[in-house]
């Protein structure tokens, strides 16, 4: 029976246990926790879509807790999989509690990378009834002799914040697994839970057993307490451009010390960093404030969770390592540093708050700049809406496909139609053809045509009954050090001298260090000293400048529902009376300069400055796409003759400048340039290669570990480039060069977000020549000059920048206070101050070093 989106059991009720247990807690059951029950009893296959707080993962877990309460047995019975290591953890914890209070005979163990080796040899012989991991280690798992062993008891599968996975490389490995253990339990139920869905059709595909949505039940929560979002501008002036929201700093620190415990979103690594260290500038009360984020350490991260669960800590600076489902109940607000870049991003990092469905989660937005206020304010109309967004799940990657096969081939030999059959049922691979499976299977077993004379590349043969087999121990062995999905760009260790690892930076960044150079890491400032093996040697920074490691491809894109959001606030003169007065003057000083951009068109700017002549578009396309676009439109420059010299894509704008003017600009906006010059640029720029290099290392071609050794970053791009070029000279579409064009052009470079600009302004792009910079023009040219400067050279881009306000508002604004308003910090580093070391911190002090990171 269906009622009001919610299906409402029709079978009995919760068994008095667990009757029992909810009443001394003073709960009753939810709706929807028992219709997961009745449909677990019914044996259908479910996705639970549910607000924060409202017990979607006791609704994934209450049916398995029942089924085993009842009848218990030996073996495995439920295998939960979670996009992170931490929630799987948390998880595992909070499902204790009904466990042990309920005296339920239920074993229950998480397996991760950093289970202990003899824990996961127990779990082989004796598995826990129910069992939490990640889409890494099930694979793993998978792979191994006795995987139909240990999973033959299995009646459960939970996809936990499947949303998280669904459309990325980690899903393809999931969604492929899922299929194996479709065939090794067919008797199992699958369990999709997400609170966050754009696309719920599609999410149902990839619960089901055979990618059919038809199959999967859809379990609908409404309502839920509206979330408390407000905007919080610094007390100053607030800053044009830059990213970093450093100038809110006092703000954020009084909202921690006002507040019991808070969450402080970041959307970068890098912005982890500075956000921490302004922190701690600030911190006279002493507040056990940490930080959390990919870099740092296991061990750093799982005593600030655990410190963070324990009610230690009063607030904590994290990246995307915490906005997935850990159920911290105690936190009771969310900071979100810089723009959201998506709703439903939003909602989940502001779900981390309160985690009570009844009661409203308490939220503050710090924009970095102006046009990250017109984007908060976008996203908190959207929230109050109801609005979701997010791309809807892509097609599954051929180099993630080669893996699972050699996965397979590890566990047990297979016959090749039989192995296709079940990779398509697999929701990313549902329209995998025959020509993909057998050129991807051909790849696998010898490395295809122009590699086959290599040994080192063949993998797998096939015995005389055309069963697929592997090439002994060795490539079992090679698989699973190797194995995963996750590509960083080359990482070098950091060790402090006589002391601990600290985490992990990208390898370009410690080139560009001298012994003596200061940086900021784990919230304090660091010296490098020497490279010692594979590790940098550091030790506590000294006075100076200290960089910030940045990391490649963490920065978040602009969803296409803000950034028409954006365009729609800028043009409705009628919804500006919401924006704060400054950002108000800003867009009123725009249209009395120039125009303001219409959401039906395409409005590209020309001026000269010095010596160069600027085009700025403002495509509101998110900076992946700009960043293409731009690299797109320089080679068309060329072509006609404009002598185009660099260009900077912010999410919301796209700045080229050139020798000459661009006179006419509809040619360079021309959806034809998504051929010839798509074609040029993708064939001579370096992103291809990189490209490759990433499909090959997912894809078993290139191995990042090997017994004895770890391969630098620079030998893996030799071996990646000379292979590279063989194929491309002898073998033009090997399987591993489609995969990576197909990447290249559909992912990488956003061409699809291209595609429609282009289409959407078709003959309709405005084209207005100024004397000078224009107010929103300001912003992108400020990028300009963001790259790393060192000495004087930061007062020389201050002072331009300054300039350009000083140009763009004829001189409104005094020229002193233009310099401290035009961006808190035109480089991704601190200020010329060096942080306080976090030693004052009482928390920290109590705990062992390793948690102050």
């Amino acid at each position: 029976m269906r009622r009001h989106g919610v299906w409402t059991p029709v079978v009995r009720t919760l068994p008095e246990r667990f009757q029992n247990w909810f009443a001394a807690r003073g709960w009753q059951p939810r709706l929807h926790q028992l219709a997961m029950l009745a449909a677990a009893r019914e044996g259908v296959c479910t996705l639970l879509i549910a607000p924060t707080g409202g017990g979607k993962t006791l609704a994934g877990f209450l049916p398995s807790l029942v089924e085993l309460a009842e009848n218990p047995f030996e073996g495995l019975h439920t295998i939960y999989i979670s996009p992170l290591k931490a929630l799987a953890v948390d998880i595992a914890r909070n499902l204790m509690a009904p466990v042990e209070e309920m005296g339920l005979p239920i074993s229950i163990e998480t397996r991760t990378g950093d289970t202990p080796a003899n824990r996961r040899a127990r779990q082989r012989e004796k598995p826990p009834n129910i069992l939490l991991t990640t889409p890494e280690s099930l694979t793993l798992l998978l792979s191994l002799a006795d995987a139909d062993v240990m999973f033959a008891t299995l009646r459960c599968v939970v996809l936990d914040e499947i949303h998280a996975l669904a459309g990325t490389k980690r899903g393809d490995q999931l969604f492929l697994a899922l299929s194996r253990l479709t065939s090794l339990a067919p008797q199992a139920r699958h369990v999709g839970l997400s609170a966050t869905v754009a696309h719920p059709e599609a999410l149902r595909a990839h619960v089901s057993r055979h990618a059919k949505p038809e199959d999967v039940r859809l379990i609908t929560v409404a309502g839920g307490a509206a979330p408390d979002i407000t905007i919080q501008l610094p007390e100053g002036r607030l800053p044009w451009g830059g990213h970093m929201g450093l100038a809110s700093a006092p703000e954020i620190y009084r909202a921690i010390a006002a507040s019991g415990v808070t969450i402080v979103f970041v959307n970068t690594r890098a912005q982890a960093e500075l956000v921490f260290a302004a922190l701690w500038k600030l911190n006279e009360e002493s507040l056990p404030i940490a930080l959390h984020h990919g870099s740092l350490t296991v061990e750093q991260r799982r005593k600030v969770e655990a410190a963070m669960a324990a009610g230690k800590l009063r607030g904590v600076v994290a990246t995307a390592s915490l906005d997935l489902g850990i159920d911290w109940g105690a936190v009771d607000q969310v900071v979100q540093v810089g723009a959201p870049k998506g709703v439903s991003r939003l909602l989940q990092r502001v779900g981390r708050a309160n985690h009570r469905m009844d009661e409203p989660s308490r939220a503050m937005l710090v924009p970095a700049n102006r046009f990250e206020v017109i984007e908060c304010m976008a996203s908190i109309e959207a929230v109050a809406a109801g609005k979701q967004d997010g791309e809807a799940p892509r097609p599954g990657g051929l180099d993630v496909l080669a893996q699972h096969i050699l996965a397979m081939a590890c566990h047990a030999p297979f016959h090749p139609d039989a192995l296709f059959a079940e990779i398509r049922q697999a929701a990313p691979y549902a329209a995998l053809t025959r020509r993909d499976f057998d050129d991807t299977l051909r790849f696998v077993e010898d490395g295809g045509y122009a590699l086959r004379s290599y040994e080192r590349f063949a993998k797998l043969f096939r015995d005389a009954e055309g069963l697929v087999h592997i090439r002994g121990p060795v490539v079992a062995r090679q698989l699973r050090m190797n194995l995963g999905t996750i590509i960083e760009t080359p990482l070098v260790k950091l060790r402090m001298r006589g002391g601990p690892y600290l985490g992990e930076v990208e390898e370009w960044f410690i080139s560009t260090l001298r012994a003596g150079d200061n940086f900021l890491f784990a919230g304090q400032v660091l010296r490098f000293e020497a490279m010692e093996a594979n590790a940098a040697l550091v030790g506590r920074g000294g006075d100076g400048e200290a960089r910030v490691p940045t990391y490649a491809g963490s920065r978040m894109p602009l969803t296409t529902y803000l950034a028409a959001e954006v365009r729609a606030i800028l043009h409705d003169q009628s919804r500006w009376p919401a924006l704060p007065e400054e950002v108000r003057e800003w867009l009123a000083m725009q249209a009395l300069r120039s125009v303001l951009p219409a959401p039906d068109e395409l409005l590209v700017e020309v001026f000269p400055r010095g010596e160069k002549f600027f085009l700025v578009a403002y495509c509101f396309e998110g900076r992946l796409a700009h960043q293409t676009l731009g690299m797109l439109i320089t080679k068309r420059m060329e072509k006609l003759g404009y002598g185009p010299l660099g260009y900077v894509g912010t999410d919301y704008v796209l700045a080229v400048w050139s020798a000459f003017e661009p006179v006419d600009v509809q040619p360079l906006f021309e959806e034809d340039i998504l051929g010839e010059e798509l074609e040029e640029w993708i064939n001579e720029s370096s992103m291809l290669r990189r490209t490759f290099r990433n499909i090959a290392t997912i894809a078993g071609l290139l191995e990042k570990h090997h017994p004895g050794q770890e391969k630098s970053g620079r030998a893996m791009t030799v071996n990646a480039d000379l292979i590279y070029d063989v194929l491309r000279r002898h073998e033009p579409d090997h399987v591993l060069l489609r995969a990576t064009r197909a990447e290249a052009a559909a992912g990488l470079t956003d061409i699809g977000r291209i595609a429609t600009l282009l289409a959407r302004v078709r003959q309709n792009i405005r084209h207005i020549r100024l004397d000078r910079v224009s107010p929103l023009a300001v912003p992108a040219l400020i990028e300009e000059g963001r790259e790393w400067v060192a000495g004087g050279a930061e007062d020389a881009l201050l002072a331009e920048a300054a300039a350009l306000v000083h140009d763009a508002t004829d001189g409104a604004e005094m020229f002193s206070e233009s310099l401290a308003v035009v961006s808190e910090d035109p480089t991704p580093r601190p200020r010329r101050e060096t942080p306080k070391a976090p030693r004052r911190n009482r928390f920290i002090r109590a705990a062992p070093k390793a948690a102050r990171r």
